[in-house]
């Protein structure tokens, strides 16, 4: 019987009954949608290595670090680790891999969730377009090559990328970030074929609604923040995606679409968005319009996420 048909077959077993004891890696995971997918993963029986650049002993501007995270995560009971990384930094991502594994033994989850964002399109530095495609695409390479031997030992394993509706629609001002996230897309997509037969999915979660992450507020102060729902609704979209049966594999999942389709996510604001966005990759021209996105630290030129 060949890999997908089994895969198929499998269907049929449901959703992960449990993720106790697992053991998850989680980029990005100082504030915002990695922090908070941090701390679901520990609420759900997991076992949680946070990366991410700032630490208590050597913060970022924008708030939170993975010491902040780690802190809530043993609160739950769960052991958590802080493991600094810049994800610019090709050994460091692959000294991320495997300081989680020798300190939990092994690596069952990975959330590819660190990106970083410059405002420009082809006026963009060169040097920063390239650190985008550094942190947000070859990095999220790099993790997944990593654990993918160390998913198998263990009997298999999970993989969530986080894209961005930018992947699909051309945001004045956020090309490179936009690429990096369609080329995230396709990787999940291919990964997730190579990596069937050793029973570890890889699936993508595009979050294509307002989400009110430390750093998206940040990059876009003038934009109506009322409809943008907190972190915690797209974990809990992550975790949903996590917890299904291998068979499902090679999604890209729009965050607007899984709440109505699932019935997960509810919202937690008055006024919750309500225009489906779009799910494929735009064909044509867009209507011109100025970018509400800025950047936040025009002081600071380089740096992984």
């Amino acid at each position: 019987m060949g890999v997908l048909a089994e895969i198929d077959r499998s269907t049929e077993r449901g959703m992960v009954e449990s993720l106790e004891g697992k053991v998850a890696l989680v980029t990005g995971a100082s504030r915002g949608v990695g922090a908070a997918t941090a701390i679901a993963l520990a609420e759900a029986g997991c076992h949680v290595a946070c990366a991410a650049r700032a630490t208590d002993a050597d913060p970022q501007k924008t708030t939170g670090t993975i010491d902040q995270t780690v802190a809530k995560i043993h609160s739950l009971g769960r052991e958590g680790l802080a493991v600094p990384t810049n994800l610019g930094n090709d050994d460091e991502v692959i000294a991320m891999v495997a300081t989680t594994a020798e300190h939990f033994g092994g690596v069952d989850i990975l959330v590819n969730n660190a990106a970083i964002t410059f405002v420009g399109d082809l006026d963009i530095p060169l040097k920063r377009y390239d650190l985008v495609m550094q942190v947000n695409l070859r990095a999220p390479l790099i993790a997944l090559r990593e654990v993918a031997p160390l998913m198998k030992e263990r009997g298999g394993g999970a993989v969530v990328n986080v894209s961005s509706v930018a992947a699909l629609y051309p945001h004045a001002s956020l090309m490179a970030y936009g690429i990096s996230k369609i080329g995230l897309e396709r990787l999940t997509v291919d990964a997730a074929l190579q990596l069937a037969p050793d029973s570890i999915s890889v699936n993508c979660f595009r979050i294509d609604m307002g989400v009110a992450s430390e750093g998206f507020v940040a990059n876009a102060p003038g934009a109506d923040h009322s409809t943008w729902e907190p972190s915690e609704v797209a974990a809990e979209g992550i975790l949903w995606m996590i917890r299904q049966p291998v068979s499902y594999s090679g999604r890209r999942e729009s965050m607007f679409a899984l709440r109505e389709r699932e019935g997960i996510m509810p919202t937690r604001i008055a006024t919750p968005a309500t225009e489906a966005p779009p799910t494929e990759l735009y064909n044509g021209l867009v209507e011109g319009s100025e970018t509400y996105f800025v950047e936040p630290y025009p002081d600071e030129h380089d740096g992984g996420a």
